[in-house]
């Protein structure tokens, strides 16, 4: 008998002492860009954060190009509790919730420094606890990725009237599809993960993204000029699913939101560090670089005087745009 108490009593021993490895988890996360963007940096930054916060007991593995499909699904798995992390593009989340379509308005965002203040700000605590409520997600952290520019394989493009006849890739966004139909063309809404593929082929001509993400997936062999339109600063929320982000305990929870925060502190400042060179490796590698004619004024006009009226009701009401505004001091 003392012999079977003293064999239960080394097994519950051994039990105890494996019991924290047995509850280390490895995460998956998701994005949508190639390794080397905004989005693969503010991962790696939260990854390793959050690994040295939790003491090595929790992990993070990430799956970049979209292999654990487009960005609008990784929505619906986060939301279903089936994937615990993804990095994608704001328009993406706007179908889940629409309020977030605010900071995609053309022209509401004019510099880094907007992005900055609106996403650690108040507007984007409320954005934040709206993608909880409509889609089942938090966002926890940000991506910087800049100005989306305008690629072309045919001609340079510094007007409207240039644009033209271009069919042009947009996401699956209605307010990026609007605002190209304000500047008189309709474009082609398309999967991310078809976009190269359609660039190469000549389906269609060109597309917008900001110059971080031209070089991570190489548009430049596919490209060759570019505008430098400023319409949409490009965000690219780090979302966790919030079932997942429940189940946690609260230390895990509080790594997970400090992580977050030091890398999109990490993210805004890698932007600062290489967009300008990024530009310049592209021209040297022969794409062209156009500014638009006249300050871009045809462009802002058109966009935000047919654009923004359609979208105050998704957005919430006229009077969210006018305290996003205000909160940017215009």
């Amino acid at each position: 008998m003392n012999l079977k108490k003293t064999a239960f009593s080394l097994l519950a021993a051994g039990l105890l002492a494996s019991a924290p490895a047995a509850m280390a988890t490895t995460f998956k996360m998701a994005l949508g860009d190639a390794a080397g963007g905004t989005q693969w940096e503010l991962g790696q930054k939260f990854k390793t954060l959050f690994e040295q916060k939790t003491a090595g007991k929790h992990s993070v593995d990430m799956f970049p190009n979209g292999q654990l499909g487009d960005e609008q699904n990784t929505v619906n798995n986060a939301a279903l509790g089936t994937l615990d992390f993804s990095v994608l593009a704001i328009n993406n989340v706007t179908p889940f919730s629409p309020t977030v379509g605010v900071l995609t308005l053309p022209y509401v965002i004019q510099s880094a420094e907007d992005a900055e203040k609106l996403t650690l700000g108040e507007v984007g605590k409320e954005l934040t606890e709206n993608t909880i409520r409509d889609a089942g997600v938090r966002i926890v952290g940000w991506a910087y990725s800049g100005f989306r520019v305008l690629t072309n394989s045919k001609k340079p493009v510094t007007s409207l009237d240039d644009l033209k006849g271009m069919v042009i890739r947009v996401p699956k966004n209605e307010i990026m599809i609007a605002t190209y139909q304000s500047w008189g063309i309709n474009p082609t809404p398309m999967a991310w993960s078809e976009t190269f593929t359609a660039l190469q082929q000549r389906v269609v001509d060109g597309q917008d993204n900001p110059y971080i993400t031209v070089s991570a997936m190489k548009f430049n062999e596919v490209q060759k000029y570019v505008t430098n339109i400023r319409y949409i600063f490009s965000l690219e929320p780090l979302i966790v699913s919030e079932s997942v982000f429940q189940e946690q305990k609260p230390e895990v929870q509080q790594a997970i939101l400090e992580a977050g925060r030091e890398a999109t502190e990490h993210s805004f400042a890698y932007l600062q560090a290489t967009e300008e060179q990024i530009k310049k490796d592209l021209a040297e590698k022969g794409m062209e670089i156009s500014d638009p004619a006249n300050g871009e004024q045809e462009w802002i006009a058109k966009a935000t005087g047919t654009v923004w009226p359609q979208f105050y009701d998704s957005i919430g009401g006229k009077d969210k745009l006018d305290k996003v505004l205000k909160a940017l001091g215009r």
